[in-house]
């Protein structure tokens, strides 16, 4: 198993926190991973992205240039990546900040999902990621839900540790999508 994806959006959404979340994840059941964060100089709401490489394999570089998969968050982050994604690669992207209309356009495989307004629906817009993780790993089978659960616990902060059931909701109601 290898897979190769890139996480893109704005800084604030938790992008750089989701491909941790992968990378330890990926950890936690035995596989090689890396995960190599970007972002722009104005941090929150500029520009971000990472690059995660999960493998049964060794990896030899962090730098993916034609991803199985991208996470688009918002419409900058479908247009910069979107064109590098394989032709057997799929892009799982944010239809309540990327119009539906747009992502008919994209030559990938595509999995519209209102992820920021579920996440606000459940009581916070940080969610948003959780739900698109989900959705990675109803596709891929990537790695187990219950390895994420794990994965929360060592990458968030001790004080957020009592979000991991919500965060958790927010995983399960991607994996339904």
């Amino acid at each position: 198993m290898n897979y190769e994806i890139i996480l893109a959006g704005f800084g604030g959404q938790g992008i750089l926190s989701a491909g941790r979340i992968i990378s330890v994840s990926a950890i936690l059941e035995g596989r090689n991973t890396t995960w190599f964060p970007s972002y722009g100089p104005e941090m929150r709401g500029g520009t971000a992205n990472c690059h995660v490489i999960v493998s049964d394999d060794e990896i030899g570089s962090p730098i993916i240039n034609n991803p199985d998969i991208l996470i688009a968050m918002t419409l900058p982050a479908l247009e910069k990546f979107e064109k590098v994604v394989r032709n057997t690669g799929f892009i799982i992207a944010d239809s309540s900040l990327i119009e539906e209309e747009r992502l008919k356009e994209a030559k990938s495989r595509v999995f519209p999902i209102k992820a920021t307004q579920i996440a606000g629906e459940m009581g916070h817009k940080a969610y948003a990621m959780l739900i698109m993780i989900g959705k990675l790993i109803k596709e891929t089978n990537i790695f187990k839900p219950e390895t994420v659960e794990k994965a929360l616990y060592e990458v968030l902060k001790q004080e957020l540790h009592k979000l991991v059931p919500e965060e958790m909701a927010a995983l399960s109601a991607g994996l339904e999508m």
